[in-house]
């Protein structure tokens, strides 16, 4: 009842690149890389150790490569990208903007966005607004032509 270990290593790897799949991180990709690498030493005859040895450091290297290659895409994000592209936006008020009502919608472009005031004044509907900033999934926004102090309270 022997097994071939290549054929433990391949699964291995298989299950590593498909649980990948599931995953956003690129950290089980490195491992089935290096399972599959250990399977190949298998399927030549090289000894257990050292396939383990070859899985573990193929894993790590890849993994810690990766990382570093992340970190340097990822550093820092553009001005205009995400949510911050809507800030000096205008827009246009379609339901009345009073903050102490936990009320209000604007059109921005094609787009409806929940709003509050930064001055905390109430917008009625038909104002013209500007976006101030964004504070979770609400437009904070002032009349056009005002320009806002506010910042605090983020």
């Amino acid at each position: 009842m022997t097994m071939n270990i290549w054929w433990i290593w391949m699964i291995l790897a298989a299950v590593f690149i498909v649980g990948e799949i599931f995953t956003a991180a690129f950290f089980l990709l490195w491992f089935g890389v290096g399972a599959a690498v250990a399977g190949v030493l298998a399927l030549l005859g090289v000894g257990f150790g050292w396939q383990l040895g070859v899985f573990i450091v193929v894993s790590l290297v890849l993994f810690a490569a990766s990382r570093k290659l992340a970190e340097r895409v990822t550093k820092k994000q553009p001005p205009g990208i995400g949510a911050d592209r809507f800030i000096g936006e205008p827009c246009i008020v379609l339901e009345k903007i009073d903050n102490d009502k936990n009320s209000g919608r604007v059109r921005m472009g094609r787009e409806e966005w929940r709003a509050e005031s930064d001055t905390d004044e109430v917008l009625p509907e038909g104002t013209k607004v500007v976006v101030t900033r964004i504070s979770g999934t609400h437009l904070v926004v002032t009349k056009a032509g005002q320009t806002s102090l506010s910042g605090e309270g983020e």
